[in-house]
């Protein structure tokens, strides 16, 4: 398996987490969206748009559980269109150091030993996100490169993506390019001096995404995938939704630029798998 991650970038281990650990967690969010107001937060995260980067709701929102709604959430009126578990794009980004259930969801010996066994020396969950990915209108996520966003020297970032429902070619499940992630880091985004965020390119040579193929993930798959691993999700206009709890994982061996969009405050500290 390790041979394959390393040629691929990617791995696909099914049945890692019970489908009534996947419930629990879904059931936990369901609480929190319910006692979520959408009319006090209108807060819209798309990959298709940079407009995110300039809202300091998403800007400070690492050390935090902060609400992230679909683009095409409101009607004409800004209604939602949809019950609110779906019309929600994510939620983040420190579920996994701030709320029991899912800390206990992302501390594992047996995610602690994936971890071991990819080489890192002090692993650390740096973010986590639940995924909605509501039918109808769950929106289309570019081909990107975590490590754009959650860049280390050197780059050790690696994503731990559940699949808390089936993730289907037609729900819009995630799709590789494999071997890619031996090629150059296209972009990489951080803060300027005014705090903003911005993205350089740092290699221009466009992903071809006739070139990927569909990672299909029933309940309870764990994908590993490297730092560097270009992927994507087209929308989802099914009626299914697709559920997905992902963290990402850095090693604290490496330096974290204090210009990341991602900063902890001091009082929570980076912490790895292991309870």
């Amino acid at each position: 398996m390790l041979a394959d991650f390393e040629e691929h970038g990617v791995l696909i281990l099914r049945d890692f987490v019970s489908l009534e650990a996947c419930k629990a967690l879904r059931q936990r969010m369901q609480e929190m969206v319910d006692a979520f107001d959408p009319g006090t937060v209108r807060s819209v995260f798309s990959t298709t748009s940079d407009a995110h980067q300039a809202d300091d709701y998403f800007i400070t929102s690492g050390d935090k559980i902060r609400f992230f709604l679909e683009a095409g959430a409101f009607d004409a009126d800004g209604s939602l269109r949809q019950a609110k578990v779906d019309s929600l794009n994510k939620v983040g980004h420190a579920m996994h150091d701030l709320d029991p259930v899912f800390d206990a969801f992302s501390r594992t010996p047996e995610l602690a030993g994936v971890a071991d066994s990819l080489g890192f020396e002090q692993p650390g969950i740096i973010q986590s996100m639940y995924i909605f990915k509501p039918p109808r209108i769950g929106g289309e996520v570019v081909c990107h490169q975590d490590s754009t966003y959650i860049y280390t020297e050197p780059e050790s970032c690696v994503g731990f993506w559940f699949a808390l429902e089936d993730a289907t070619t037609e729900n819009g499940c995630m799709r590789f390019i494999p071997g890619a992630h031996r090629a150059p880091l296209r972009k990489r985004n951080f803060r300027n001096d005014q705090g903003r965020l911005v993205n350089e390119i740092l290699d221009g040579t466009p992903f071809d995404l006739a070139d990927t193929v569909p990672a299909e993930a029933p309940a309870g798959t764990l994908v590993v995938f490297d730092g560097r691993a270009p992927h994507y999700s087209g929308p989802n206009l099914s009626d299914r939704s697709r559920h997905a709890y992902t963290l990402h994982v850095i090693d604290q061996a490496c330096h974290y630029p204090a210009n990341n969009w991602l900063q902890r405050s001091d009082e929570l500290p980076l912490r790895g798998f292991l309870p």
